[in-house]
């Protein structure tokens, strides 16, 4: 089994208050491996209690990495430096137990594929009780009566508790790996891939079920995910990564309706026809779907300049050999554009 990673002790960590309102604030946080590449890169942000931040980007520009990095969940081949501050306690260099005694209670993670994150020999309700246990001392029959509350407030008989993941739907696995991440009741709730590999039907129930449980708990979360569309429904606002970096953030509707970034609008000409976009009607079904020329750069070659100067179609001389520096062309807007840069 892969262990967590250990960070080094060696790297200087920005620490003091949080950011005002802000659960979770996270600073310069680097993730590189041993082989040598970087696959987070100086990425920052902040989560208020109550708001959802979306993580979107190809496959490959560090989303999951950052993801597992939070709560301390990366292999033990991997660096991590930086500052990861939760309700004002620095996780990065934390101990073990101390990263237990917050994971599930304080900071919750629904991984991908829940077929796979859960265990195929233990019955569904065990694995919740296993999560209820390990935060308060309560009687059997107390864990019971719990894990029959939580499988009816995820929509699921609370009879399924018997079950086997082998013996359940794909949507019906979710839900329970949705009970089993907030049986603790935690503030922090990071989805990554909610919906990867469901039905369209299926699909929308869970992000009902999130955005339902966001609102009803007070949870700020944390959703990583490649669909804009779930993430036009459920997120406040929207962080694009490219080979490690965030390349554009800000409120999700200017965003998706008004995107600065190449890599952002490359992305949003992707979207499948028929989808809608806020604020832009149904795409033309006849037109061929386009795609981003190339591909995401390999992260143990790392380039000077721009990373997605080779596949940019507004690229300048200058994207070859400088990297842009964070530019706020307009309020609540962030982006890394030599375009921007020189505008603002």
């Amino acid at each position: 089994m892969v262990g967590e990673a250990r960070p080094d002790p060696s790297e200087a960590r920005p620490r003091g208050p949080a950011r005002e309102g802000s659960c979770l604030v996270v600073e310069d946080v680097v993730v590189s491996y041993a082989a040598g590449p970087t696959v987070v890169d100086r990425v920052s942000f902040s989560l208020q209690a109550g708001e959802a931040v979306a993580i979107v980007g190809e496959s490959g520009a560090g989303k999951t990495s950052l993801a597992r990095a939070l709560p301390g969940l990366l292999p033990r081949a991997a660096s991590l430096r930086g500052s990861i501050l939760l309700e004002g306690r620095e996780l990065v260099g934390a101990s073990e137990s101390d990263l237990r005694a917050v994971r599930g209670a304080v900071l919750a993670s629904i991984l991908q594929e829940p077929g796979l994150a859960l265990n195929p020999v233990r019955r569904a309700g065990a694995q919740i009780a296993d999560v209820i246990a390990s935060h308060r001392r309560t009687s059997r029959a107390a864990q019971r009566d719990a894990v029959g509350g939580l499988l009816q407030r995820v929509g699921l008989d609370p009879e399924l508790a018997r079950a086997y993941s082998h013996q359940l739907s794909g949507g019906q696995r979710q839900r329970v790996a949705i009970a089993q991440a907030i049986a603790a009741g935690p503030r922090v709730l990071i989805a990554d891939e909610p919906t990867t590999a469901l039905d369209a039907l299926a699909e929308r129930e869970i992000i009902d079920l999130l955005q339902e449980l966001r609102r009803g708990m007070g949870l700020a979360l944390l959703l990583v995910s490649h669909s804009l569309s779930t993430v036009a429904r459920l997120a406040d606002r929207i962080l694009v990564m490219y080979a490690g970096r965030v390349v554009e953030s800000g409120p999700v509707r200017d965003v998706l309706t008004q995107p600065l970034h190449p890599y952002t609008k490359a992305l949003l000409s992707c979207l499948p026809p028929g989808l809608e976009r806020r604020g832009g009607g149904a795409r033309n079904r006849s037109r061929r779907l386009p795609t981003i020329p190339g591909s995401a750069p390999d992260p143990t070659l790392r380039r000077a300049g721009c990373a997605f100067e080779p596949r940019c179609p507004e690229r300048l001389e200058a994207c070859v050999t400088k990297e842009p520096g964070l530019c706020s062309p307009q309020a609540g807007r962030s982006l890394r554009c030599i375009l921007y840069e020189r505008r603002d």
